[in-house]
Protein backbone atom coordinates (compact mmCIF):
# COMPACT_ATOMS: atom_id res chain seq x y z
CA UNK A 1 0.00 0.00 0.00
CA UNK A 2 1.71 3.20 -1.18
CA UNK A 3 1.40 6.30 0.99
CA UNK A 4 2.56 9.89 1.26
CA UNK A 5 3.39 11.47 4.62
CA UNK A 6 2.82 15.24 4.84
CA UNK A 7 2.73 17.89 7.51
CA UNK A 8 1.50 21.45 7.80
CA UNK A 9 2.83 23.47 10.77
CA UNK A 10 3.56 20.19 12.54
CA UNK A 11 0.07 18.75 11.97
CA UNK A 12 0.98 15.48 10.22
CA UNK A 13 -1.05 13.28 7.91
CA UNK A 14 -0.93 10.09 5.88
CA UNK A 15 -2.36 10.39 2.37
CA UNK A 16 -3.67 7.41 0.39
CA UNK A 17 -4.82 7.67 -3.22
CA UNK A 18 -7.90 5.46 -3.47
CA UNK A 19 -9.38 6.77 -6.70
CA UNK A 20 -9.15 3.22 -8.05
CA UNK A 21 -11.40 1.94 -5.25
CA UNK A 22 -8.86 -0.69 -4.20
CA UNK A 23 -9.57 0.00 -0.51
CA UNK A 24 -13.17 -0.62 0.51
CA UNK A 25 -15.02 2.13 2.35
CA UNK A 26 -15.80 -0.10 5.31
CA UNK A 27 -12.04 -0.50 5.86
CA UNK A 28 -11.24 3.22 6.16
CA UNK A 29 -11.81 3.62 9.90
CA UNK A 30 -9.77 0.61 11.02
CA UNK A 31 -7.06 1.51 8.52
CA UNK A 32 -6.77 5.02 9.95
CA UNK A 33 -6.43 3.71 13.50
CA UNK A 34 -3.79 1.20 12.40
CA UNK A 35 -1.68 3.51 10.23
CA UNK A 36 -1.76 6.52 12.57
CA UNK A 37 -0.34 4.76 15.64
CA UNK A 38 2.90 6.41 16.71
CA UNK A 39 5.97 4.12 16.96
CA UNK A 40 3.94 1.02 16.05
CA UNK A 41 3.12 2.16 12.52
CA UNK A 42 3.65 5.17 10.23
CA UNK A 43 2.16 7.54 12.79
CA UNK A 44 0.11 10.68 12.16
CA UNK A 45 -2.62 12.97 13.47
CA UNK A 46 -4.95 11.77 10.73
CA UNK A 47 -5.50 9.86 7.51
CA UNK A 48 -6.67 11.51 4.28
CA UNK A 49 -8.09 9.33 1.52
CA UNK A 50 -8.24 10.78 -2.00
CA UNK A 51 -11.32 9.75 -3.98
CA UNK A 52 -12.95 10.65 -7.30
CA UNK A 53 -15.16 13.73 -7.25
CA UNK A 54 -18.88 13.09 -6.92
CA UNK A 55 -19.95 16.62 -7.81
CA UNK A 56 -18.31 19.88 -8.86
CA UNK A 57 -14.96 19.27 -7.15
CA UNK A 58 -11.67 18.39 -8.80
CA UNK A 59 -11.47 15.40 -6.46
CA UNK A 60 -12.76 14.33 -3.05
CA UNK A 61 -10.98 13.84 0.28
CA UNK A 62 -12.20 11.83 3.23
CA UNK A 63 -10.56 12.67 6.56
CA UNK A 64 -10.18 10.28 9.50
CA UNK A 65 -8.78 11.10 12.93
CA UNK A 66 -6.04 8.98 14.43
CA UNK A 67 -8.58 7.06 16.54
CA UNK A 68 -10.41 5.98 13.38
CA UNK A 69 -13.33 8.40 13.75
CA UNK A 70 -14.54 10.25 10.67
CA UNK A 71 -13.71 13.96 10.72
CA UNK A 72 -15.73 16.56 8.85
CA UNK A 73 -12.62 18.31 7.54
CA UNK A 74 -9.18 19.48 8.67
CA UNK A 75 -7.72 22.88 7.81
CA UNK A 76 -4.05 21.94 7.77
CA UNK A 77 -4.97 18.64 6.17
CA UNK A 78 -6.82 20.52 3.43
CA UNK A 79 -3.75 22.67 2.78
CA UNK A 80 -1.62 19.54 2.52
CA UNK A 81 -4.10 17.76 0.27
CA UNK A 82 -4.23 20.85 -1.97
CA UNK A 83 -0.48 20.52 -2.46
CA UNK A 84 -0.88 16.78 -3.05
CA UNK A 85 -3.57 17.46 -5.64
CA UNK A 86 -1.41 20.02 -7.42
CA UNK A 87 1.73 17.85 -7.33
CA UNK A 88 -0.21 14.86 -8.69
CA UNK A 89 -1.86 16.85 -11.47
CA UNK A 90 -5.36 16.43 -10.03
CA UNK A 91 -5.96 20.18 -10.09
CA UNK A 92 -4.35 23.50 -10.91
CA UNK A 93 -3.27 26.45 -8.78
CA UNK A 94 -6.86 26.91 -7.60
CA UNK A 95 -8.84 23.79 -6.82
CA UNK A 96 -12.13 22.62 -5.35
CA UNK A 97 -11.95 19.73 -2.89
CA UNK A 98 -15.04 17.79 -1.87
CA UNK A 99 -15.08 17.07 1.89
CA UNK A 100 -17.65 15.85 4.40
CA UNK A 101 -18.07 19.49 5.49
CA UNK A 102 -18.63 20.72 1.93
CA UNK A 103 -16.50 22.14 -0.86
CA UNK A 104 -13.12 23.51 0.23
CA UNK A 105 -11.27 25.84 -2.14
CA UNK A 106 -7.48 25.52 -2.07
CA UNK A 107 -4.87 27.78 -3.65
CA UNK A 108 -1.16 27.35 -4.35
CA UNK A 109 0.75 30.51 -3.42
CA UNK A 110 4.32 29.22 -3.58
CA UNK A 111 5.90 25.78 -3.88
CA UNK A 112 5.20 24.87 -0.26
CA UNK A 113 2.82 27.67 0.78
CA UNK A 114 -0.87 26.90 0.40
CA UNK A 115 -4.10 28.62 1.36
CA UNK A 116 -7.58 27.15 1.83
CA UNK A 117 -10.93 28.79 2.35
CA UNK A 118 -12.46 27.39 5.52
CA UNK A 119 -16.19 26.85 5.78
CA UNK A 120 -18.23 29.69 7.27
CA UNK A 121 -19.11 29.47 10.99
CA UNK A 122 -22.47 28.06 12.05
CA UNK A 123 -24.05 27.43 15.46
CA UNK A 124 -22.10 30.39 16.88
CA UNK A 125 -22.17 31.13 20.62
CA UNK A 126 -19.77 33.95 21.42
CA UNK A 127 -19.82 33.41 25.18
CA UNK A 128 -20.56 30.30 27.20
CA UNK A 129 -19.66 30.13 30.88
CA UNK A 130 -17.97 26.88 31.87
CA UNK A 131 -17.15 26.24 35.56
CA UNK A 132 -13.62 25.10 36.34
CA UNK A 133 -11.67 25.08 39.60
CA UNK A 134 -13.83 27.71 41.31
CA UNK A 135 -14.02 30.09 38.34
CA UNK A 136 -16.16 30.57 35.25
CA UNK A 137 -14.29 30.31 31.96
CA UNK A 138 -15.62 32.41 29.08
CA UNK A 139 -15.66 30.11 26.05
CA UNK A 140 -16.74 30.78 22.47
CA UNK A 141 -18.25 27.94 20.44
CA UNK A 142 -18.85 27.53 16.73
CA UNK A 143 -18.85 24.97 13.98
CA UNK A 144 -17.05 25.51 10.69
CA UNK A 145 -19.27 24.16 7.93
CA UNK A 146 -22.62 22.37 7.93
CA UNK A 147 -22.27 19.69 9.16
CA UNK A 148 -19.49 21.55 10.89
CA UNK A 149 -16.28 20.97 12.76
CA UNK A 150 -16.99 21.93 16.40
CA UNK A 151 -14.60 24.32 18.12
CA UNK A 152 -14.37 25.85 21.58
CA UNK A 153 -12.00 28.81 21.98
CA UNK A 154 -10.93 30.62 25.13
CA UNK A 155 -8.40 33.18 26.27
CA UNK A 156 -6.10 31.63 28.88
CA UNK A 157 -3.02 33.86 29.23
CA UNK A 158 -1.23 31.42 31.54
CA UNK A 159 -1.76 28.30 29.41
CA UNK A 160 1.89 28.02 28.40
CA UNK A 161 2.96 28.21 32.05
CA UNK A 162 0.57 25.53 33.33
CA UNK A 163 1.73 21.96 34.01
CA UNK A 164 1.04 19.95 30.86
CA UNK A 165 -1.12 17.38 32.64
CA UNK A 166 -3.28 20.13 34.15
CA UNK A 167 -3.78 21.80 30.77
CA UNK A 168 -4.55 18.43 29.17
CA UNK A 169 -7.17 17.72 31.84
CA UNK A 170 -8.79 21.09 31.18
CA UNK A 171 -8.76 20.46 27.44
CA UNK A 172 -10.37 17.04 27.88
CA UNK A 173 -13.00 18.51 30.22
CA UNK A 174 -14.07 21.25 27.80
CA UNK A 175 -13.84 18.87 24.82
CA UNK A 176 -16.57 16.71 26.38
CA UNK A 177 -18.58 19.48 28.08
CA UNK A 178 -22.32 18.75 28.10
CA UNK A 179 -23.19 21.88 26.11
CA UNK A 180 -21.24 20.50 23.14
CA UNK A 181 -23.17 17.41 21.95
CA UNK A 182 -20.64 16.68 19.19
CA UNK A 183 -17.70 17.30 21.49
CA UNK A 184 -15.29 20.05 20.48
CA UNK A 185 -11.73 20.82 19.55
CA UNK A 186 -10.46 23.18 22.25
CA UNK A 187 -8.06 26.03 21.48
CA UNK A 188 -6.35 27.96 24.26
CA UNK A 189 -5.05 31.37 23.21
CA UNK A 190 -2.75 34.01 24.64
CA UNK A 191 -2.58 37.53 23.25
CA UNK A 192 0.89 38.59 22.05
CA UNK A 193 -0.04 41.73 20.13
CA UNK A 194 -2.86 43.51 18.32
CA UNK A 195 -3.07 40.87 15.58
CA UNK A 196 -0.88 38.14 17.06
CA UNK A 197 -1.67 35.25 19.45
CA UNK A 198 0.01 32.15 20.79
CA UNK A 199 -2.24 29.09 20.68
CA UNK A 200 -2.48 25.36 21.24
CA UNK A 201 -5.37 22.98 20.45
CA UNK A 202 -6.63 19.87 22.20
CA UNK A 203 -8.12 17.91 19.30
CA UNK A 204 -11.19 15.72 19.33
CA UNK A 205 -10.38 12.36 17.75
CA UNK A 206 -6.70 12.66 18.66
CA UNK A 207 -7.65 13.19 22.32
CA UNK A 208 -4.50 15.14 22.97
CA UNK A 209 -2.71 18.30 21.92
CA UNK A 210 -1.44 18.54 18.36
CA UNK A 211 1.32 20.80 17.08
CA UNK A 212 -1.21 22.91 15.17
CA UNK A 213 -4.88 23.00 14.18
CA UNK A 214 -5.95 24.87 11.05
CA UNK A 215 -9.68 25.00 11.72
CA UNK A 216 -8.82 25.87 15.33
CA UNK A 217 -6.87 28.85 13.99
CA UNK A 218 -9.87 29.89 11.88
CA UNK A 219 -12.28 29.51 14.80
CA UNK A 220 -9.95 31.52 17.04
CA UNK A 221 -9.79 34.42 14.60
CA UNK A 222 -13.57 34.32 14.09
CA UNK A 223 -14.28 34.22 17.83
CA UNK A 224 -11.94 37.12 18.58
CA UNK A 225 -13.46 39.21 15.78
CA UNK A 226 -17.02 38.54 16.92
CA UNK A 227 -16.12 39.41 20.51
CA UNK A 228 -14.56 42.69 19.38
CA UNK A 229 -11.11 41.65 20.56
CA UNK A 230 -9.48 42.27 17.18
CA UNK A 231 -10.30 44.90 14.59
CA UNK A 232 -7.96 43.80 11.84
CA UNK A 233 -8.99 41.24 9.26
CA UNK A 234 -5.77 39.23 9.59
CA UNK A 235 -4.52 37.29 12.62
CA UNK A 236 -1.17 35.55 13.08
CA UNK A 237 -1.18 32.48 15.30
CA UNK A 238 1.92 30.85 16.76
CA UNK A 239 1.29 27.15 17.33
CA UNK A 240 3.92 24.76 18.71
CA UNK A 241 4.47 23.49 15.16
CA UNK A 242 4.77 26.86 13.43
CA UNK A 243 2.94 29.99 12.37
CA UNK A 244 -0.41 30.11 10.59
CA UNK A 245 -2.20 33.15 9.23
CA UNK A 246 -5.95 33.68 9.06
CA UNK A 247 -7.77 36.38 7.13
CA UNK A 248 -11.52 36.92 7.27
CA UNK A 249 -14.37 39.27 6.45
CA UNK A 250 -17.42 40.42 8.42
CA UNK A 251 -20.81 40.99 6.82
CA UNK A 252 -23.88 41.96 8.85
CA UNK A 253 -22.19 40.89 12.11
CA UNK A 254 -21.35 37.45 10.70
CA UNK A 255 -17.85 36.18 9.91
CA UNK A 256 -17.28 34.82 6.42
CA UNK A 257 -14.54 34.26 3.85
CA UNK A 258 -12.07 32.69 6.32
CA UNK A 259 -8.76 31.90 4.63
CA UNK A 260 -6.03 29.81 6.26
CA UNK A 261 -2.46 30.16 4.97
CA UNK A 262 0.65 28.27 6.01
CA UNK A 263 3.47 25.93 4.99
CA UNK A 264 3.17 22.37 3.70
CA UNK A 265 5.90 19.73 3.69
CA UNK A 266 6.09 16.38 1.90
CA UNK A 267 7.87 14.33 4.56
CA UNK A 268 8.12 10.94 2.89
CA UNK A 269 6.69 8.63 0.27
CA UNK A 270 6.77 4.88 0.66
CA UNK A 271 4.93 1.60 0.95
CA UNK A 272 3.21 0.32 4.07
CA UNK A 273 4.00 -3.35 4.64
CA UNK A 274 2.58 -4.01 8.10
CA UNK A 275 3.96 -7.50 8.33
Amino acid sequence: MKFTKMQGAGNDFIVLDNRSGEIRENEYSALAARLCRRRLSIGADGLMIVLPAQGIGDYAMRFYNSDGSLGEMCGNGARCIARYGYDRGLAGDIQRIETTAGIVVGQRIEENLYCVRLNDPTAVETEIGIPWDGQILSVSYMELGDPGIPHAVLELPEWDMMPEDELRSLGAYIRSYAAFPKGANVTFRKRLGRDHVKAVTYERGVEDFTLACGTGAGATAAAMRLRGEIRDETLRLDFPGGELQVSLSVEEDAVCDIYLTGPTVVVAEGEYLGR
